[in-house]
Order: C-alpha cells, then sequence, then structure tokens
C-alpha cells in the first residue's frame, strides 16, 4: 500500500506519536487523515479531518466509523498506562482502566472498521504495541499485561481479516520520547523516527516493526529461548 492519496485514520492523534504518524501521513501525500482524539478540539494540525473518538466508547466507535468510511488505514495508536505493579493497592482499577484502552478499545475500532477496509479493497490496520508486550518491570507490570493481550489480539486479527486483504501490523517499540513515558529512564527513540518507520511497514506490507534496539533485542532474545523476565 502506498500511502501517498490514501485516506487514513489516526486514533489519539493529539501528541506524542500520535500527532508524529498524522503529520508524516500528510507529508508522505495522504489524500486526507482523520485525526481522533477524546477530545476533537485539542486536534490543531492544519490539512486533517478532527475526529471526536473514545475508544472506550462504542457509540463513538460506531459514529467514526460511519464517518469515516471511506478509510484505507486505520492506525490504533490510543494508549493508556497507569504505571502499576501487580500487586499495589490499587492494581486491579489500573489494570481495568488499561484493559479497556489498550485491549477492549482497539479491538473495537478493528471489528468497526473491518467492513470499511474491506469495502475499500483490504487496506491496512496497525496496532501499537509495545517491547512490554513481551517482558515485563515492577514499574509497569499491568501495563505490559494488557499489552501482550494486545499482541495475541493483533495476531488473531491478522488470521481473521486475511481473506478480505486486510494487513495487520503489530508494532513493537520500548520508551518513547512522549509524555507517557516523561519519566522513565534510559534513552527514548523519536516519535517521529518510529512513525518513518510504521509508514515503511505500512507501504512494505509487512506484519511487524520492531521500531528500536530493545524491540528488536527482546525479540531476538524471544526467538532464541532466552528468559527475558524483566526491562
Amino acid at each position: 500500500m502506498k500511502i501517498e492519496g490514501i485516506t487514513a485514520l489516526v486514533t489519539g492523534a493529539n501528541r506524542g506519536l500520535g500527532l508524529a504518524l498524522t503529520r508524516a501521513l500528510l507529508e508522505r501525500g495522504a489524500r486526507r487523515v482523520y485525526a481522533a482524539a477524546r477530545d476533537a478540539a485539542s486536534i490543531n494540525l492544519p490539512g486533517v479531518v478532527p475526529l471526536e473518538l473514545d475508544v472506550t466508547r462504542a457509540d463513538l466507535i460506531e459514529a467514526a466509523a460511519e464517518r469515516a468510511s471511506d478509510v484505507q488505514l486505520v492506525i490504533n495508536k490510543a494508549g493508556l498506562s497507569r504505571g502499576s505493579s501487580l500487586l499495589a493497592p490499587a492494581a486491579g482499577e489500573a489494570f481495568r482502566a488499561e484493559l479497556e484502552t489498550n485491549v477492549i478499545g482497539p479491538l473495537a475500532v478493528a471489528r468497526a472498521f473491518a467492513p470499511v477496509l474491506a469495502k475499500n479493497g483490504g487496506g491496512t490496520l496497525v496496532n501499537i504495541l509495545s517491547a512490554l508486550s513481551w517482558v515485563t518491570t515492577p514499574r509497569v507490570a499491568t501495563y505490559s499485561a494488557s499489552k501482550s493481550a494486545a499482541w495475541s489480539i493483533t495476531n488473531g486479527l491478522r488470521h481473521e481479516l486475511a481473506a478480505q486483504h486486510t494487513n495487520v501490523i503489530g508494532v513493537h517499540v520500548a520508551y518513547m520520547d512522549t509524555d507517557m513515558a516523561r519519566h522513565a529512564p534510559g534513552p527514548k527513540a523519536r516519535p517521529e523516527d518510529v512513525a518513518a518507520q510504521i509508514l515503511d511497514g505500512v507501504e512494505a506490507g509487512v506484519p511487524e516493526v520492531l521500531a528500536d534496539d530493545v524491540a528488536r533485542s527482546v525479540k531476538q532474545g524471544l526467538a532464541q529461548g532466552v528468559y527475558l523476565g524483566a526491562v
């Protein structure tokens, strides 16, 4: 799929990687970009179509699928991290919130837009996952669990949508220089660099994008059967 001339939708498009993806889509010549966020007024990038979309609300997801009925590329970027360990007092609440936004929400978006993508030739669905889909740390253990579930769902969607010629891409990346990871130590990938790799992957039709050295190292360790209990 070539980016030039297509119509795309990005959830969580008002900041961080979502904003970087939206800008990159415009720069590569996308015909129309729906920039979705819980508060559509927070979208102030010229040239996009702001769209109200909270991935935890079925009514807004269905409304978005009706409004953006011409899309060929859907990028599930919206995400949430509560920064909780498994045994923290509020771990149950944190995990439920992360599951709603990181797992159930993207699945609901995929289910709503699958018929749209099929009608428009198949297209591509991108789910933003994490290197923490495969490893964990106590600081973000509930988040890691939610991303592991999202990885499994991404793989399932790839099988189920293949018949309608929809390519499903899972994106794995460690910490990025965004608000979500502002308190995390260590090196962080630039959202612009990650966005470029994702769109390269869309154009190449790959099933997976490993967007930084950490994600590539973790995937290599898994392939070699190395236990990666924490990062």
